[in-house]
């Protein structure tokens, strides 16, 4: 079964397109990658996105016509997942682009996203899998994060020490995977989500590139003190967070809060020291063994060499493409494995991750033709109740 999965994080800077072959040997999956690519999205669409995203005031308006918008944009991912593919496909899997996640109370209430997944199956012609979280949330999970799915299968082991999977991307989530245990996973915090915004409020940029910033800069000790003070951290998981959180005006009361400008450089680095801290705290507080990271933060070579200093040879940093995961690609082959396991009626959410009630089958399907069932020859003319 060929699959395209796409995803588009909270960093909202384009789609990721991987085409993956499945196939069943036992109770062995194996996942064939076919290609991954990279959608971005130009300036005034990140600008409308951007827009509606809390806690900017929006109208039903703004947000239909984001939808659609996204719809096109999504499509064009699609259609480039399936020429990976060779040509053909059996489903896409378009999660859509998240713009609020509503958790209060430490409880997830509900979760949008945008896509417009009609205008996707009407462009590649196949079934499409979309909104993937609302399965979760509606028996009592968080709705995220959903890639543990792919990484207990792929981190699995029958002995040894814990492992983890990290994705640095607008938000950090870690996966954590002992042999024995239930699987743990959650959101640890801001990635990208704040460095991206500084970036922006400070040098005019989409990002720190390389972390070139950063590295020029110094830990500024007030500032990490006032950051590292948020609630969320000390919240036992599940949990999980995103911009409804840590967006530009979070950072601006923290630094206004400071009540003497920080140089953009320290900020920078603040900002990275925050992240590392982060995660370095919850990969020890597993015992883990080995991280294997993916995520667009891996680009960042200022944030891995703080990571991997934090770990003093504890734990071992290594990219996920030593397991053949393309760090770029990871997530939307991870949103290819969920459509394979909906496909097959198969849940893609796990409890001890999400603390749902019982394990989800995630998403909703957009039909492109007939459905599985061959239609009737005669398409009927009208409708008889029957006695």
């Amino acid at each position: 079964m060929r699959i395209v999965g796409l995803m588009s994080g909270t960093s909202y800077d384009g789609v990721d397109v991987a085409a993956a072959e499945f196939a069943v040997e036992g109770d062995t999956l194996r996942l064939r990658p076919l290609g991954f690519a990279g959608l971005d999205y130009d300036e005034e669409l990140r600008a409308q996105i951007g827009a509606v995203l809390p806690p900017n005031p929006t109208s039903i308006e703004a947000v239909c016509r984001l939808d659609n918008r996204l719809g096109e944009v999504f499509a064009e991912a699609a259609a480039r997942g399936v020429a990976l593919a060779g040509g053909r496909v059996d489903a896409v899997v378009s999660p859509g682009q998240t713009m609020f996640h509503w958790v209060s109370g430490g409880r997830a209430r509900g979760t949008l996203q945008l896509g417009a997944p009609a205008r996707v199956a009407a462009r590649v012609g196949v079934p499409v899998l979309s909104d993937l979280r609302s399965a979760d949330v509606a028996a009592g999970g968080q709705g995220a994060p959903l890639v543990p799915a792919f990484d207990a299968l792929l981190l699995r082991a029958e002995s040894g020490p814990p492992r983890a999977a990290l994705n640095l991307g607008g938000i950090a989530n870690l996966t954590v995977v002992a042999p024995g245990a239930p699987v743990l996973g959650y959101d640890v915090g801001p990635a990208n989500a704040l460095l991206d915004a500084a970036a922006r409020r400070l040098l005019g940029r989409p990002c720190d590139l390389d972390g070139a910033r950063a590295a020029a800069g110094r830990v500024h000790p007030a500032l990490l003190e006032l950051l590292l003070a948020e609630p969320y951290y000390a919240a036992a998981p599940p949990k999980s967070t995103g911009k409804e959180l840590f967006h530009a005006g979070y950072l601006d009361g923290k630094l206004a809060a400071l009540g003497a400008p920080v140089d953009p450089d320290d900020v920078l680095a603040t900002l990275t020291e925050l992240t590392a801290r982060t995660v370095a705290a919850e990969c020890d507080r597993h015992g883990v063994a080995e991280v294997v990271a993916a995520g667009g933060g891996v680009r960042n070579p200022t944030l891995l060499r703080r990571l991997a200093a934090l770990g003093d040879g504890r734990w071992r940093l290594r990219a996920s493409d030593e397991l053949g995961v393309p760090t770029q690609a990871k997530e939307a082959y991870a949103f290819a494995l969920l459509g394979w396991l909906s496909w097959h009626g198969l849940p893609g959410a796990i409890p001890s991750v999400t603390g749902a009630r019982e394990a989800a089958v995630l998403g909703s399907w957009t039909p492109a033709g007939p459905a599985r069932s061959a239609p009737p020859a005669t398409p009927p003319r009208r409708l008889v109740i029957a006695a």
